[in-house]
């Protein structure tokens, strides 16, 4: 949880946005009592996406899936 006040919320609402919608609770205090809590709208949170990830593998293997006889005595 992350706690600011009035004056930090207006100055830098826009990161607080960002932070709401990367999953970060926000609560806005006058002084030190919480008033607030910043929470994001139903369908506004942004996709997650791997692009970072891109071009790091180079292949997966046709058995990628396929279920692990480590866990047979589990399956039964």
């Amino acid at each position: 949880m992350h706690t600011v006040t009035i004056h930090e919320a207006k100055t830098h609402l826009s990161r607080l946005i960002k932070e709401t919608l990367r999953g970060e609770e926000v609560v806005i205090a006058k002084g030190k009592t919480p008033l607030v809590r910043l929470t994001p709208l139903p369908g506004a949170l942004p996709e997650r996406r791997l692009d970072g990830c891109k071009g790091l593998v180079a292949s997966i293997s046709e058995d990628f899936d396929a279920p692990l006889s480590d866990f047979d005595d589990y399956m039964a």
